[in-house]
């Protein structure tokens, strides 16, 4: 097996695991599932759950990483007790990175489609229903679909190819940077646009009567399940990163550091689309399709406005790829750990078999649009619920019971690794809410979604 890299800056290493955070959760999901759920209010849980719950969640995964060298498939080979399964949850991780990718490249393709929709003019002069319909027809096409799926698969692994510090590391930094800098400034087109005002106030100031009138069961369990989606906690997925990192830091500042980042898109993405939303008389409860619709809206009314949407949809599909490269990048280290492959190798033989294991969602909304779960929905909304709904509350959970239990590797050496190297340190003190109070909840937000989805709806 080839020996294994470590990131070149710390910086690349924020950057890369923030990208692996950032992406359709904050700039597709976040905005669409406020709108669903009354906006302010609902972001106010949400900030909440992702301190209390994401936060040492984070702060575990990067140190069962980095104390063991190893990605998630192989971690707990190393650290467990010897004679203990741990490692059998290696395997479920793995699965839950495949799964996740296998509906996360398709909407990823639908980014890039954009890219040469707005490039091309297709939106200019279209009213927002109108626009929705280009969506629908693009939904509709299983060729375009595969072909945009075909090309996220391929440039995420060839980007993976060139390795952590000049494939990952680079492109995941000037990914990021990139987007950051082009967000702020649709920001501020956003927020001056005619009516922008209504929208700003139903972001921004809480209506707590519309968290009632959807349940607040349901909205604080929706806030919880955004907390884990957005940072794709509990499978593994930032494992790889603490393992590709030294002893200088502590990890609970990186933590931060990572979860800040990912916290500023997935607001000021709520500034771009928000008061588009009102400006333009789109609901912002609509759904998935919300970015697709409204966006363009927005840059219809600017000057420029076809560059400006070409760029942006150039940006959104690199904060996509940013979480695809991430993820294949642990998809590789599974292989290269658990058979000893070359990198060469690992990316050729998962071209293929992500490339066929992502093709049931993309047909899912045509030629196969009829299969259909009831209460759970088609094929993207069924491999979207074993993740959300199942691999991350229970993998979250299974990290917090290993890093925390005398069976597993333990607090005593999950509070040393944590907290080796400078920077903020993780409390001891949190030791009875780690090891007691954040597993039952991660059980309730599993046992909660079953009973929203199957029993309540």
């Amino acid at each position: 097996m080839e020996n294994r890299e470590n990131f070149k800056s710390r910086i690349g290493f924020i950057m890369t695991s923030a990208g692996c955070a950032i992406g359709l959760g904050n700039v597709w999901r976040f905005p669409f599932i406020t709108g669903q759920y009354g906006g302010a209010a609902f972001v106010l849980f949400y900030l909440l759950f992702l301190v209390l719950l994401g936060a040492p969640i984070m702060v575990m995964e990067f140190a069962v990483g980095r104390a063991s060298g190893k990605s998630a498939v192989r971690s707990f080979h190393e650290l467990e007790p010897k004679g203990s399964k741990w490692h059998v949850f290696g395997y479920f991780a793995a699965a839950g990175n495949y799964l996740l990718m296998m509906f996360y490249t398709t909407v990823a393709g639908w980014m890039f489609a954009y890219i040469f929709k707005s490039a091309r003019g297709t939106f200019s002069g279209l009213n927002a229903e109108q626009i929705g319909g280009v969506f629908g027809t693009m939904l509709a096409n299983p060729v375009e679909q595969l072909c945009w799926m075909t090309a996220v698969i391929i440039i995420g692994f060839l980007i993976c190819m060139g390795g952590l510090k000049n494939g990952v590391e680079k492109a995941s930094t000037i990914i990021m940077t990139s987007l950051l800098f082009l967000m702020l400034i649709l920001v501020v087109r956003a927020v001056t646009l005619p009516g922008a005002g209504k929208g700003l106030a139903f972001y921004l100031k809480p209506d707590f009567s519309k968290m009632a009138q959807n349940g607040w069961g349901e909205v604080i369990f929706a806030a919880m399940g955004q907390a884990f989606f957005t940072l794709s906690l509990g499978i593994g997925a930032l494992a790889i990163f603490g393992s590709y990192i030294g002893k200088e830091k502590a990890l609970t500042g990186e933590a931060l550091h990572i979860i800040t980042l990912d916290t500023f898109v997935a607001l000021m993405a709520g500034f771009i689309i928000f008061p588009a939303c009102f400006a333009f008389g789109v609901n912002p409860g609509q759904g998935p399709g919300l970015i697709f619709v409204t966006l363009p809206n927005i840059f219809n009314s600017m000057l420029l406005g076809r560059l400006w949407g070409t760029l942006f949809f150039v940006f959104m599909s690199f904060a996509a790829l940013s979480t695809v490269i991430a993820v294949f990048e642990n998809i590789i280290a599974f292989a290269m750990d658990r058979n000893g492959w070359s990198r060469k190798k690992a990316v050729i033989v998962n071209i293929v078999l992500v490339l066929v294991l992502s093709i049931p969602c993309t047909l899912g909304f045509n030629v196969w649009s009829n299969i259909v779960i009831p209460k759970i929905g088609n094929i993207q909304d069924i491999e979207d619920f074993i993740v959300s709904n199942n691999l991350l509350p229970l993998g979250s959970l299974v990290y917090l019971v290993f890093c925390t239990s005398r069976y597993g590797w333990g607090f005593d050496n999950f509070i040393q690794e944590a907290n080796t190297g400078s920077g903020i340190k993780f409390p001891h003190a949190l030791k009875f809410y780690v090891s007691c109070i954040l597993p039952m909840i991660a059980i309730v937000i599993w046992a909660v979604g079953y009973l929203q989805k199957f029993i309540l709806k």
